[in-house]
Parts: structure tokens; sequence; C-alpha cells
């Protein structure tokens, strides 16, 4: 069984950006997974409050194979993490710090990204398990805001900036601690054209790297 740790940290390390995909239909879900792994995007996320999200996880997870971790966004409960693995998904990324979520996910083999605001979410999240940690809303806080959380927790945890990144502001937050990012409709919003999803997506990994 490969380790979901290892998994993680070779992809995160080939591209450290997240592809959030609120909104994907299964009918859209191979054209804008070629864009983002042709892109360069390794990390793919299906919020799971899109339509049939568990179909579009199955068909990008059978798509892609082992060019990129695909799993599901606003994961809530133990049993959609059930529900997300049953899909073939890997992934489980939430937009809180349940540890009963975290822990279930790690229990069952799956990479575990919780979100989190506070120095104490982040230290339950890790202490129940967790892969890395996504600071959540990113737009609510500020770069400065995770320099001084980064003074206390671990060097060696993955913290992603997740909410209102753009290409831009990418620097900063990568200067003040940001390992990586979550992407969401700056990158790809409901039925926006898989051409379209591309050239975001180029222009993001060009940022990144």
């Amino acid at each position: 069984m490969t380790d979901p740790a290892q998994s993680f940290a070779k992809a995160f390390a080939a591209c450290p950006l997240v592809a959030i995909l609120r909104g994907l239909t299964p009918a859209e879900a191979i054209p804008v997974a070629d864009a983002l792994v042709e892109a360069g995007f390794t990390l793919i996320e299906v919020p799971l409050n899109s339509p049939d999200p568990y179909d579009s996880i199955t068909a990008i997870t059978a798509h892609v194979g082992d060019r990129a971790i695909v799993g599901a966004g606003t994961v809530l409960t133990t049993e959609q993490v059930d529900r997300v693995k049953a899909a073939g998904g890997r992934l489980i990324v939430s937009p809180n710090t349940d540890t009963d979520v975290i822990a279930h996910s790690v229990a069952q083999g799956l990479i575990s990204l919780p979100g989190y605001f506070t120095p104490s979410e982040a230290f339950a999240a890790l202490k129940a398990g967790a892969h890395g940690l996504k600071l959540f809303p990113a737009e609510g806080a500020s770069p400065t805001f995770l320099k001084a959380q980064r003074a206390v927790l671990p060097r060696d945890v993955p913290v992603l900036a997740v909410g209102g990144v753009t290409p831009d502001n990418m620097a900063e937050w990568r200067a003040h601690g940001a390992d990586g990012f979550g992407l969401g409709s700056n990158l790809y919003r409901a039925g926006k054209p898989a051409a379209d999803v591309a050239v975001s997506a180029r222009a993001y990994v060009e940022k990144a790297r």
C-alpha cells in the first residue's frame, strides 16, 4: 500500500497547488482535468457541494491515473470520507478542523488536508494526523498573520493559503511562510471552458515555479 504522506509529499514537491473545482459536473471533468494536468497540476479537489461530485472523482481518477492525486473538498463527515475512498479519491480536504474526519481519513490510508485558522486548530489537526494544513479563508487573514503562526508551527508541515490567491500575490504569501496554495474561483468556476482553465492553470504554475 502506498504511504499517503510520501504520495502527498511527492505530488506537492512537483507542484504545490491544489485545484479546487467547485461546481464541476461529470461532463466537464475529463477536459478540465486534462487542462490542469497538462499545465503541471498534481493535486485536484472536487468539492462535495458540486453536482454529482463522486462521479466526477471516479472519472478523473480513472482518467489521470498516477499523473495526479484526486480527491474531494468540503468533506465534513466520516461517512463522506468513506464515499470519497469508494469513488477512488485519495485526498480529503475540509474547510474546518474536525479531528474525527482527520483521524478517519488517515486510518483509511487517505491524505488529510484540513482547514484551520488559529494555532489551536492547527495543532489539534496535526495531533489527529493531518498531512498538511490549509489556512482558510486566507483572504480573512494576511501574509503577516501567517508569518506569526509559522514561528510556532512545525517547519516540516506544509501550509497552504486558500482563498483570494492570485498569481500576483503568491510571492508575498510565499515570502511569509506559505508552502503552497489552494486555488478556487480564480482558477475554475462553474462552466468555465477547459481552454480558459488551461490558460489560468499555466499562469499559476509559472508563478509557483
